[in-house]
Protein backbone atom coordinates (compact mmCIF):
# COMPACT_ATOMS: atom_id res chain seq x y z
CA UNK A 1 0.00 0.00 0.00
CA UNK A 2 1.15 3.39 -0.29
CA UNK A 3 1.19 5.24 2.28
CA UNK A 4 1.36 8.51 1.17
CA UNK A 5 -1.53 8.17 -0.18
CA UNK A 6 -3.15 6.64 2.54
CA UNK A 7 -5.12 10.15 3.68
CA UNK A 8 -5.89 11.32 0.18
CA UNK A 9 -9.68 11.13 -1.36
CA UNK A 10 -9.63 9.53 -4.88
CA UNK A 11 -12.80 10.23 -7.00
CA UNK A 12 -13.19 6.63 -8.74
CA UNK A 13 -15.68 8.19 -11.81
CA UNK A 14 -17.13 6.10 -15.21
CA UNK A 15 -17.36 2.94 -13.55
CA UNK A 16 -20.56 2.12 -15.25
CA UNK A 17 -18.82 0.14 -18.13
CA UNK A 18 -18.52 -2.95 -15.59
CA UNK A 19 -22.43 -3.29 -14.24
CA UNK A 20 -23.80 -5.84 -16.40
CA UNK A 21 -26.10 -5.04 -19.21
CA UNK A 22 -29.47 -4.95 -18.04
CA UNK A 23 -28.87 -3.19 -14.71
CA UNK A 24 -30.53 0.06 -13.67
CA UNK A 25 -27.81 2.64 -14.55
CA UNK A 26 -27.80 6.68 -13.45
CA UNK A 27 -30.27 7.26 -15.94
CA UNK A 28 -32.80 4.35 -14.97
CA UNK A 29 -33.33 1.26 -16.33
CA UNK A 30 -34.61 -2.19 -15.89
CA UNK A 31 -32.74 -5.23 -13.58
CA UNK A 32 -32.87 -8.61 -13.94
CA UNK A 33 -32.98 -11.23 -11.49
CA UNK A 34 -29.33 -12.06 -11.55
CA UNK A 35 -28.21 -9.02 -11.62
CA UNK A 36 -29.64 -7.99 -8.20
CA UNK A 37 -27.97 -10.97 -6.83
CA UNK A 38 -25.04 -10.34 -4.56
CA UNK A 39 -22.85 -13.47 -4.32
CA UNK A 40 -20.78 -13.62 -0.88
CA UNK A 41 -17.68 -15.99 0.00
CA UNK A 42 -16.35 -15.95 3.71
CA UNK A 43 -13.60 -18.00 3.85
CA UNK A 44 -13.66 -19.75 7.29
CA UNK A 45 -14.86 -19.88 10.69
CA UNK A 46 -11.23 -20.97 12.37
CA UNK A 47 -9.11 -17.79 11.57
CA UNK A 48 -11.80 -15.38 13.71
CA UNK A 49 -14.93 -16.00 14.99
CA UNK A 50 -15.70 -12.73 13.27
CA UNK A 51 -16.97 -14.10 10.17
CA UNK A 52 -20.20 -16.24 11.21
CA UNK A 53 -20.51 -14.31 14.21
CA UNK A 54 -20.43 -10.68 12.77
CA UNK A 55 -19.67 -10.33 8.79
CA UNK A 56 -22.92 -12.28 7.79
CA UNK A 57 -25.32 -11.33 9.75
CA UNK A 58 -24.52 -7.49 8.54
CA UNK A 59 -23.87 -8.28 5.10
CA UNK A 60 -27.14 -9.99 4.98
CA UNK A 61 -29.27 -7.54 6.35
CA UNK A 62 -27.30 -4.78 4.83
CA UNK A 63 -27.60 -6.22 0.84
CA UNK A 64 -31.07 -7.23 1.84
CA UNK A 65 -32.03 -3.95 2.66
CA UNK A 66 -30.40 -2.33 -0.50
CA UNK A 67 -32.77 -4.47 -2.60
CA UNK A 68 -30.41 -7.49 -3.45
CA UNK A 69 -30.71 -10.94 -2.81
CA UNK A 70 -27.91 -12.25 -0.88
CA UNK A 71 -26.29 -15.64 -1.55
CA UNK A 72 -23.58 -15.66 1.90
CA UNK A 73 -21.53 -19.09 1.76
CA UNK A 74 -18.68 -20.15 3.65
CA UNK A 75 -15.35 -21.82 2.81
CA UNK A 76 -14.43 -23.27 5.56
CA UNK A 77 -10.71 -23.04 4.88
CA UNK A 78 -10.68 -25.39 2.08
CA UNK A 79 -9.51 -23.61 -1.12
CA UNK A 80 -11.26 -26.06 -3.84
CA UNK A 81 -14.56 -25.50 -2.09
CA UNK A 82 -13.98 -21.67 -2.10
CA UNK A 83 -13.69 -22.68 -6.24
CA UNK A 84 -16.62 -24.52 -6.31
CA UNK A 85 -18.68 -22.51 -4.62
CA UNK A 86 -17.87 -19.13 -6.69
CA UNK A 87 -18.31 -21.06 -9.93
CA UNK A 88 -21.91 -22.20 -8.36
CA UNK A 89 -22.24 -18.35 -7.62
CA UNK A 90 -21.41 -17.64 -10.86
CA UNK A 91 -23.47 -20.20 -12.57
CA UNK A 92 -26.88 -18.83 -11.11
CA UNK A 93 -25.86 -15.33 -11.84
CA UNK A 94 -24.38 -12.23 -9.81
CA UNK A 95 -24.45 -8.76 -9.96
CA UNK A 96 -21.78 -8.34 -7.63
CA UNK A 97 -19.68 -10.42 -5.69
CA UNK A 98 -18.43 -9.51 -2.60
CA UNK A 99 -14.86 -11.93 -1.73
CA UNK A 100 -13.15 -12.40 1.55
CA UNK A 101 -9.55 -14.52 0.56
CA UNK A 102 -8.60 -17.07 1.83
CA UNK A 103 -4.48 -18.14 0.80
CA UNK A 104 -5.24 -16.48 -2.89
CA UNK A 105 -7.96 -18.35 -4.08
CA UNK A 106 -9.73 -15.10 -4.27
CA UNK A 107 -7.60 -14.16 -7.26
CA UNK A 108 -8.49 -17.07 -9.69
CA UNK A 109 -12.86 -16.21 -8.49
CA UNK A 110 -11.86 -12.35 -8.90
CA UNK A 111 -10.64 -13.06 -12.71
CA UNK A 112 -13.50 -15.00 -13.86
CA UNK A 113 -15.86 -12.62 -12.63
CA UNK A 114 -14.16 -10.32 -14.46
CA UNK A 115 -14.50 -11.78 -17.54
CA UNK A 116 -18.61 -11.97 -16.73
CA UNK A 117 -18.43 -8.18 -16.14
CA UNK A 118 -19.11 -9.12 -12.70
CA UNK A 119 -18.07 -6.31 -10.41
CA UNK A 120 -15.53 -7.66 -7.69
CA UNK A 121 -15.56 -5.85 -4.13
CA UNK A 122 -12.35 -7.21 -1.98
CA UNK A 123 -13.69 -7.71 1.48
CA UNK A 124 -11.35 -7.27 4.38
CA UNK A 125 -8.32 -9.14 2.46
CA UNK A 126 -7.11 -7.42 -0.36
CA UNK A 127 -7.40 -9.71 -3.92
CA UNK A 128 -5.27 -9.17 -6.90
CA UNK A 129 -7.75 -8.21 -9.98
CA UNK A 130 -10.37 -6.49 -7.51
CA UNK A 131 -12.41 -3.69 -8.38
CA UNK A 132 -12.62 -2.35 -4.98
CA UNK A 133 -11.10 -2.99 -1.44
CA UNK A 134 -12.98 -2.30 1.45
CA UNK A 135 -11.38 -3.10 4.80
CA UNK A 136 -10.04 -1.28 7.62
CA UNK A 137 -6.96 0.75 7.22
CA UNK A 138 -4.88 -2.06 8.24
CA UNK A 139 -1.27 -0.34 8.50
CA UNK A 140 -2.94 1.62 11.55
CA UNK A 141 -4.23 -1.62 13.47
CA UNK A 142 -0.63 -2.70 13.15
CA UNK A 143 0.34 0.45 14.78
CA UNK A 144 -2.04 0.49 17.38
CA UNK A 145 -0.89 -3.60 18.36
CA UNK A 146 2.32 -1.86 18.06
CA UNK A 147 2.09 1.00 20.17
CA UNK A 148 0.12 -1.39 22.86
CA UNK A 149 3.17 -3.37 22.97
CA UNK A 150 5.64 -0.26 23.82
CA UNK A 151 2.78 1.03 26.31
CA UNK A 152 2.53 -2.16 28.06
CA UNK A 153 6.59 -2.39 28.71
CA UNK A 154 6.89 0.95 30.07
CA UNK A 155 3.65 0.10 32.53
CA UNK A 156 5.66 -2.93 33.41
CA UNK A 157 8.93 -0.80 34.01
CA UNK A 158 10.91 -2.61 30.86
CA UNK A 159 13.26 -0.46 28.70
CA UNK A 160 12.06 -1.41 25.35
CA UNK A 161 15.60 -1.31 23.61
CA UNK A 162 16.62 -4.21 25.70
CA UNK A 163 13.30 -6.10 26.10
CA UNK A 164 12.72 -9.89 24.87
CA UNK A 165 9.63 -9.56 22.77
CA UNK A 166 8.49 -12.22 20.58
CA UNK A 167 6.75 -11.56 16.96
CA UNK A 168 3.58 -13.66 16.66
CA UNK A 169 2.47 -12.49 12.91
CA UNK A 170 -0.45 -13.66 10.62
CA UNK A 171 -0.67 -15.97 7.57
CA UNK A 172 1.32 -14.29 4.68
CA UNK A 173 -1.02 -15.61 2.15
CA UNK A 174 -3.59 -12.73 3.96
CA UNK A 175 -2.02 -9.44 2.04
CA UNK A 176 -3.38 -7.56 5.53
CA UNK A 177 -0.73 -9.49 7.56
CA UNK A 178 1.66 -8.02 5.80
CA UNK A 179 -0.05 -4.32 6.83
CA UNK A 180 -0.60 -5.51 10.23
CA UNK A 181 3.64 -6.46 10.95
CA UNK A 182 4.82 -3.03 9.12
CA UNK A 183 2.56 -1.11 11.30
CA UNK A 184 3.08 -2.72 14.07
CA UNK A 185 7.16 -2.37 13.35
CA UNK A 186 6.79 1.00 12.61
CA UNK A 187 6.06 1.72 16.38
CA UNK A 188 7.94 -0.72 18.23
CA UNK A 189 11.02 -0.64 16.33
CA UNK A 190 10.95 3.38 16.79
CA UNK A 191 10.82 2.53 20.19
CA UNK A 192 13.84 0.33 20.02
CA UNK A 193 12.08 -3.28 19.96
CA UNK A 194 14.18 -5.53 17.93
CA UNK A 195 12.29 -9.39 18.16
CA UNK A 196 14.02 -12.02 20.07
CA UNK A 197 12.13 -14.21 17.79
CA UNK A 198 10.00 -14.40 15.18
CA UNK A 199 8.10 -18.23 14.04
CA UNK A 200 5.82 -17.88 10.52
CA UNK A 201 2.91 -16.12 10.39
CA UNK A 202 -0.47 -18.33 10.68
CA UNK A 203 -4.38 -17.60 11.67
CA UNK A 204 -4.47 -21.05 13.93
CA UNK A 205 -5.11 -20.47 17.98
CA UNK A 206 -3.80 -24.08 18.71
CA UNK A 207 -0.83 -23.61 15.86
CA UNK A 208 0.43 -20.30 17.25
CA UNK A 209 0.70 -21.89 21.07
CA UNK A 210 3.03 -24.81 20.06
CA UNK A 211 4.69 -21.85 17.85
CA UNK A 212 5.30 -19.55 20.97
CA UNK A 213 5.87 -22.43 22.87
CA UNK A 214 8.89 -23.11 20.71
CA UNK A 215 9.80 -20.13 20.24
CA UNK A 216 9.74 -18.89 24.19
CA UNK A 217 12.17 -22.31 24.31
CA UNK A 218 14.64 -20.59 21.76
CA UNK A 219 14.77 -17.47 24.11
CA UNK A 220 15.25 -19.49 27.72
CA UNK A 221 11.93 -19.49 28.69
CA UNK A 222 12.01 -15.61 29.51
CA UNK A 223 10.35 -13.38 27.55
CA UNK A 224 8.89 -9.28 28.47
CA UNK A 225 6.15 -9.24 25.76
CA UNK A 226 4.49 -11.20 22.84
CA UNK A 227 3.31 -8.73 19.51
CA UNK A 228 0.47 -10.57 18.48
CA UNK A 229 -1.17 -10.20 15.33
CA UNK A 230 -5.04 -10.83 16.17
CA UNK A 231 -7.21 -12.28 19.17
CA UNK A 232 -7.08 -16.20 18.20
CA UNK A 233 -4.15 -16.37 18.04
CA UNK A 234 -3.34 -14.52 21.14
CA UNK A 235 -5.54 -16.60 22.87
CA UNK A 236 -3.37 -19.67 21.92
CA UNK A 237 -0.13 -17.48 22.83
CA UNK A 238 -1.94 -17.31 26.47
CA UNK A 239 -2.28 -20.88 27.08
CA UNK A 240 1.46 -21.16 26.86
CA UNK A 241 1.94 -17.84 29.72
CA UNK A 242 -0.38 -19.18 31.85
CA UNK A 243 1.56 -22.64 31.94
CA UNK A 244 4.59 -20.97 32.61
CA UNK A 245 3.20 -18.52 35.34
CA UNK A 246 4.37 -15.65 32.98
CA UNK A 247 1.90 -12.08 32.63
CA UNK A 248 3.57 -10.21 30.18
CA UNK A 249 1.76 -7.35 27.41
CA UNK A 250 -0.24 -9.20 24.64
CA UNK A 251 -1.12 -7.55 21.73
CA UNK A 252 -4.44 -8.53 19.37
CA UNK A 253 -7.32 -7.48 17.01
CA UNK A 254 -10.84 -8.20 16.44
CA UNK A 255 -12.17 -7.47 20.10
CA UNK A 256 -13.71 -11.36 19.98
CA UNK A 257 -15.12 -12.58 23.33
CA UNK A 258 -12.09 -14.66 24.03
CA UNK A 259 -9.74 -11.10 23.68
CA UNK A 260 -12.02 -9.16 25.42
CA UNK A 261 -12.02 -11.67 28.11
CA UNK A 262 -8.20 -11.36 28.40
CA UNK A 263 -8.15 -7.71 28.04
CA UNK A 264 -10.60 -7.37 30.95
CA UNK A 265 -8.40 -10.08 33.00
CA UNK A 266 -4.84 -8.55 32.13
CA UNK A 267 -3.68 -11.25 30.21
CA UNK A 268 -4.12 -9.25 26.75
CA UNK A 269 -3.08 -5.57 27.00
CA UNK A 270 -5.61 -4.70 24.54
CA UNK A 271 -7.70 -5.44 21.35
CA UNK A 272 -8.28 -3.43 18.53
CA UNK A 273 -11.60 -3.31 17.64
CA UNK A 274 -12.46 -3.31 14.09
CA UNK A 275 -16.24 -2.45 13.90
CA UNK A 276 -17.44 -5.10 11.35
CA UNK A 277 -20.96 -3.27 10.86
CA UNK A 278 -19.71 -0.38 9.13
CA UNK A 279 -17.37 -2.13 7.52
CA UNK A 280 -19.91 -4.14 5.95
CA UNK A 281 -22.34 -1.42 5.67
CA UNK A 282 -19.25 0.43 3.25
CA UNK A 283 -19.32 -2.70 1.20
CA UNK A 284 -23.25 -2.73 0.62
CA UNK A 285 -22.81 1.40 -0.03
CA UNK A 286 -20.24 0.41 -2.97
CA UNK A 287 -21.79 -2.72 -3.76
CA UNK A 288 -25.43 -0.36 -4.34
CA UNK A 289 -23.33 2.57 -6.60
CA UNK A 290 -21.58 -0.57 -8.72
CA UNK A 291 -24.92 -1.80 -9.85
CA UNK A 292 -26.23 2.07 -10.66
CA UNK A 293 -23.23 3.27 -12.28
CA UNK A 294 -22.33 6.04 -9.66
CA UNK A 295 -18.99 7.42 -8.88
CA UNK A 296 -17.24 5.93 -5.96
CA UNK A 297 -14.86 7.81 -3.71
CA UNK A 298 -12.39 5.58 -1.85
CA UNK A 299 -9.92 6.67 0.98
CA UNK A 300 -6.56 5.48 -0.73
CA UNK A 301 -5.42 3.23 -3.54
CA UNK A 302 -2.85 -0.04 -3.15
CA UNK A 303 -0.10 -0.23 -4.66
CA UNK A 304 -1.71 -2.13 -7.54
CA UNK A 305 -3.73 0.79 -7.78
CA UNK A 306 -7.05 -0.89 -6.60
CA UNK A 307 -9.35 2.09 -4.90
CA UNK A 308 -9.19 0.91 -1.34
CA UNK A 309 -12.45 2.11 1.32
CA UNK A 310 -11.42 2.23 5.01
CA UNK A 311 -12.95 2.17 7.92
CA UNK A 312 -11.22 3.54 11.13
CA UNK A 313 -10.32 0.91 13.87
CA UNK A 314 -10.19 1.57 17.34
CA UNK A 315 -7.62 0.32 20.47
CA UNK A 316 -9.85 -1.11 23.33
CA UNK A 317 -8.06 -1.69 26.66
CA UNK A 318 -10.20 -2.89 29.81
CA UNK A 319 -11.70 0.76 30.79
CA UNK A 320 -13.11 0.59 26.47
CA UNK A 321 -14.75 -3.33 26.12
CA UNK A 322 -17.92 -1.17 27.33
CA UNK A 323 -17.94 0.51 24.33
CA UNK A 324 -18.09 -2.75 22.15
CA UNK A 325 -21.18 -4.20 24.17
CA UNK A 326 -22.57 -0.85 24.10
CA UNK A 327 -21.92 -1.05 20.09
CA UNK A 328 -23.83 -4.43 19.75
CA UNK A 329 -20.78 -6.63 18.84
CA UNK A 330 -19.85 -7.93 21.87
CA UNK A 331 -23.19 -8.85 24.93
CA UNK A 332 -22.75 -9.02 28.53
CA UNK A 333 -23.93 -12.85 28.30
CA UNK A 334 -21.50 -13.83 26.25
CA UNK A 335 -18.38 -11.92 27.92
CA UNK A 336 -19.36 -12.28 31.67
CA UNK A 337 -18.91 -15.31 33.08
CA UNK A 338 -16.80 -16.93 35.58
CA UNK A 339 -13.64 -15.16 36.67
CA UNK A 340 -14.47 -12.45 34.33
CA UNK A 341 -17.90 -11.05 36.10
CA UNK A 342 -15.91 -9.55 38.43
CA UNK A 343 -13.98 -7.58 36.07
CA UNK A 344 -17.07 -6.35 34.03
CA UNK A 345 -18.34 -4.99 36.97
CA UNK A 346 -15.03 -2.80 37.91
CA UNK A 347 -15.29 -1.56 33.92
CA UNK A 348 -19.09 -0.80 34.04
CA UNK A 349 -19.51 -3.68 31.48
CA UNK A 350 -23.14 -3.97 31.48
Amino acid sequence: MKRSSLFSVVAIAGFSAVVLAGCAGAGGGTQTASSTRACVILPDAASSPRWEANDRGYLQKGLEAAGFTADIQNAQGDTTKYATIADQQLTQGCGVMILVDYQGAGVAVAAKAKAQNIPVIAYDRPIKGADYYVSFDNFTVGALEGQSIVDGLTAAGKDPKTAIVIYMGGDPTDGNAAFFHDGAVSKMEAAGIKPAAEPAGIWDGAKSATNFEQALTSVGGKVDAVWVANDTNAAGVITILDKNGLTVPVSGQDASVAGLQNVLLGKQTATVYKPIKLEADKAVATAVSLLKGETITADAKLDDGTPYIQVVPILVGPDKVKDVVAAGDATVADLCTGDVAAKCTQYGVK
